[in-house]
């Protein structure tokens, strides 16, 4: 979206800067101590994220006349949390809100969101395969994919929640005064809850604190979480290498493959 819009929206009067993030459609405004996040065409359960306090506070939405929807939330000053700092009680606290909220997850199946279920995802990623063609042989690609669909049968739940599907460190905002939210809705879905735990613990958290970090969430560990959580793992490691690499991000992408090969070591499919 061009600023010179956002002018004609708000008016010359409102200092407009980009954002920055992988969209490029998010935007800061300020005005006369006044400021604002906008972002077009975001998640459309923002509302309830907002009411939810998962989000900082939306303000307003605007609809264009060429059907662009315009979201102002509150831009607030903040930081994103450090890799060490997703061990905290905090995370898992807000991530069970999160997976609990029936408001938020009757609100994403009103809007056509249907479960996603693992079978789906391997045949997306299985879908793209020739994206990874162009990688001098990466045997880990191969397997990573072959140990998906050995133990696809037993990936298994009843229970489906929203899940976020990023992780990231830096999707996690602590505001200064100390308010933590999860921003950056664009890919959520309603599926397996260990979606998110997977990414989660696998990156952020010691293998050993694992059950600790678990029953804070409000989960006991058992074997069958851990698969689910290691399958998606895999699956969301391939299907963000090649996210990158369709967008020509080939250095983020060739990180990623490393990261991949590091969690295949870790789960024992891969040999170093």
């Amino acid at each position: 979206m061009k600023v010179k819009w956002l002018e004609q929206l708000l008016g010359d009067e409102w200092s407009i800067t980009p954002a920055g993030g992988s969209t490029g459609e998010a935007y800061y405004a300020q005005k006369d101590g006044k400021r604002l996040f906008l972002k077009r065409n975001s998640s459309p359960f923002l509302a309830v994220l907002s009411a939810e306090g998962i989000v900082p506070k939306l303000v307003w939405t605007k609809r264009l006349e060429n059907g662009d929807v315009i979201t102002a939330q509150e831009w607030l000053e903040g930081r994103e949390l450090s890799p060490e700092e997703m061990r905290h009680p905090r995370v898992a606290k807000l991530l069970s809100k999160i997976h609990h909220s029936s408001e938020l997850l009757d609100m994403l199946m009103r809007i056509s969101k249907h479960p996603l279920y693992p079978a789906d995802i391997l045949e997306d990623i299985r879908h793209n395969e020739r994206i990874f063609e162009e990688i001098d042989p990466r045997m880990e690609i191969g397997q990573a994919i072959e140990y998906l669909t050995a133990n696809l049968p037993y990936v298994h739940t009843d229970r489906h929640v929203v899940c976020h599907c990023d992780m990231n460190h830096n999707n996690w905002l602590l505001s200064d005064n100390d308010q933590l939210y999860l921003i950056d809705w664009d890919n959520a879905m309603v599926a397996d809850p260990a979606m998110d735990l997977g990414m989660l613990l696998h990156w952020y958290i010691p293998r050993e604190d694992w059950e600790d970090w678990l029953a804070r969430y409000g989960l006991e560990e058992s074997q069958n979480i851990y698969e689910r959580m290691s399958w998606y793992a895999v699956a969301q490691s391939l299907a963000f290498i090649q996210w990158h690499r369709m967008r020509g991000d080939y250095e983020e992408a060739a990180q990623r493959i490393d990261a991949l090969k590091q969690l295949m070591v870790r789960f024992n499919i891969i040999d170093l």
